[in-house]
């Protein structure tokens, strides 16, 4: 297990490769908390950050971070890369994009990746990491809804790599301009499970920078239960352009999330998860979370793809290897594929 070169006090090197809300929303606090930040940005998007930095308001307040050239701060850099950044490869590494594009963005940033850069990759559903150091019989196998044919298995250090689960909710309302209005909390962990010096670190000094961060020893237990949240609700906010107190209060809708939500609580037990769900308590919070439109409502709204493969493939492909039948999910997922794809032939 190889570890990071940062167990000293002082300032981090991080890069963060996605700037979207997510990643601009990490870039700033850790360059406002003296860390030194290198933001992978594309075309105009990078510019726009060069010019103007990041302008993120959330519940501690508003915080503006420019760019330029940095000891500790921000510097925004053009993706893909070429070679290492000037300094050298960075302490910890963000990969802060939608699951389908997280193999393109590993590819452009591998020239980055030092022999003791640690690899956080900050994803939606079913991640490819998922039978990565687990044991059993499915130890290394590849996740082919997310991953097929274990490319990014190959492509990055599994040896350097950390779990997270991922609880913020964030918008770009331009290029830099990021609106956060709930907490922001991140679930690390160690894909063979444990505790780790390294994990520690990692999370002392992203908990310093803003961000909630608690280290599991059990991350495919918290994992899980952001699957049946988001199984549950993102395909049928396509579904019925609506938000989460909607789908979670409206009686007909119920009927829809109570069947998935079992199939899935079925697979994450059949995969040794341990979950502490209340069927009754999870739909009383999902409602509680108020009007909030969930992260694939808002692509299918801007015409982007949808994260169907890992937040519902993947998991069908899970229940598949345990001979687990899904047909409420099924019907789910194809209804929002059939949806997505008619918006795409409306707009051609």
């Amino acid at each position: 297990m190889n570890d990071t070169p940062n167990d000293k006090p002082g300032p981090w090197r991080v890069m963060v490769a996605g700037a979207g809300a997510i990643g601009c929303l990490l870039a700033a606090r850790l360059a406002a908390a003296g860390h030194a930040v290198d933001l992978l940005a594309r075309g105009r998007g990078a510019q726009a950050l060069r010019e103007h930095g990041i302008t993120l308001h959330d519940l501690d307040g508003t915080w503006r971070v420019t760019a330029g050239h940095h000891s500790a701060g921000l510097r925004v850099l053009h993706t893909p890369l070429s070679a290492a950044p000037e300094g050298g490869p960075p302490d910890l590494l963000l990969l802060c994009s939608k699951s389908q594009d997280l193999l393109a963005l590993a590819e452009a940033v591998a020239p980055a990746i030092g022999p003791h850069t640690l690899v956080l990759p900050l994803v939606n559903g079913v991640p490819f990491w998922f039978f990565h150091g687990q044991g059993g019989r499915f130890d290394g196998r590849a996740v082919q809804a997310v991953d097929p044919g274990g490319r990014l298995l190959r492509l990055l250090p599994l040896p350097q790599l950390l779990g997270a689960v991922v609880f913020i909710t964030a918008e770009c309302t331009s290029p830099g301009q990021v609106q956060a209005r709930n907490p922001h909390l991140l679930m690390l962990g160690e894909p063979a499970g444990g505790l780790s010096p390294r994990l520690a670190r990692v999370a002392a000094m992203l908990e310093a920078a803003g961000i909630a961060t608690r280290p599991l020893e059990r991350i495919r237990d918290k994992l899980w239960t952001k699957l049946v949240a988001n199984l549950t609700s993102n395909p049928l906010s396509v579904v019925t352009r609506t938000t989460l107190h909607t789908i979670y209060s409206d009686p007909v809708l119920l009927d829809t999330v109570r069947a998935v939500m079992h199939e899935a609580l079925l697979v994450a037990a059949a995969h040794g998860a341990r979950l502490e769900i209340d069927p009754i308590e999870f739909v009383q919070l999902g409602a509680a979370m108020g009007a909030v439109r969930t992260s694939m409502l808002q692509d299918f709204e801007r015409g982007r793809p949808l994260e169907l493969a890992a937040i519902g493939e993947a998991v069908v492909e899970l229940a598949g290897l345990y001979q687990l039948p899904m047909p409420a999910t099924r019907t789910l997922l194809s209804q929002a594929a059939w949806h997505a794809q008619r918006r795409l032939a409306d707009a051609a």
